[in-house]
């Protein structure tokens, strides 16, 4: 199959990679053309121009609006649009102006996706979900069809996501209280290591913090972002999120102390703050 991939950051790029070994014809797109030329595959000029004559559209771009402004005025003629990016509710109003949308968000960050072993929620009509499918397969270690209503993948994916968000707030706290009371985070973290409150994701997060190796997996201002779609379901659904809420007040505070542009751990900072 032509794949176009539009969207070549930290998760587009690999994923592009990926779709070429398994044999597809890639061409990628990204807004900055230099990222798109470092995959080493065809380039196109325009998402228009990568689009034309595409049987699957991958987008993995960072938010609602860049997906938007990506697709805009873009002709898919017959091409089954594979949406990955973690848009929200967003998913709705794209789906509204595209019959041929699949809602295929992704659960994983930088390791997994240059691994090839990312999970990829799938829901749309059946048809559509078997056309994209080799793609999907293509990146995935495990790909889960959802339903037939697009949107349901990605509120699956935002009820998964407030989890690990939560998740490392709570890592980071966990270890800034741990050396604030004068114990090692190595020594909390095998301590925990095999019992039950022990997990693989808390021991990788507490690792990069230990390390202060805070290298983006998935950066903190994106993270934010989905704890802004987190929320907005929540209030959809009735539910109040008061982890959820904190979490967020806590990102906040170390974005505000420049550590936007790293891993989420390093949410670790608006605990571990000189003066408090």
């Amino acid at each position: 199959m032509r794949v176009a991939v539009l969207g070549t950051g930290i998760m587009g790029a690999p994923i592009a990679r990926h779709v070429a070994s398994a044999g597809h014809d890639v061409v990628a797109w990204n807004r900055t053309r230099e990222k798109a030329e470092a995959t080493g595959l065809p380039v196109a000029g325009t998402p228009g121009e990568a689009v034309r004559g595409s049987d699957v559209v991958v987008t993995m771009l960072r938010d609602l609006d860049a997906v938007r402004e990506a697709v805009d005025g873009v002709d898919f003629g017959d091409a089954a649009w594979l949406q990955v990016s973690t848009v929200g509710l967003g998913i709705e109003e794209l789906a509204a102006g595209h019959d041929h949308l699949v809602d295929g968000p992704v659960l994983g960050t930088r390791k997994p996706a240059e691994d090839g072993k990312l999970t990829t929620f799938l829901s749309g009509p059946e048809e559509l979900r078997r056309r994209v499918r080799p793609v999907a397969d293509a990146f995935s270690a495990r790909v889960v069809d959802v339903s037939d209503r697009v949107g349901d993948a990605t509120r699956l994916k935002l009820v998964i996501n407030s989890w690990v968000l939560m998740l490392t707030e709570a890592t980071a706290e966990l270890l800034a209280f741990a050396e604030a009371a004068g114990i090692l985070p190595v020594t909390v973290l095998e301590a925990i290591a095999g019992a039950p409150m022990d997990s693989p994701y808390l021991q990788a997060k507490g690792a990069a913090i230990r390390a202060r190796d805070f290298e983006p997996q998935f950066k903190l201002e994106t993270a934010l972002k989905d704890v802004q779609l987190v929320r907005e379901l929540a209030a959809r659904s009735g539910v109040e999120l008061a982890l959820i809420e904190a979490t967020g007040r806590r990102f906040e505070q170390a974005i505000e102390a420049g550590h936007g542009d790293e891993d989420m751990a390093a949410t670790w900072y608006a605990t571990h703050s000189p003066g408090r």
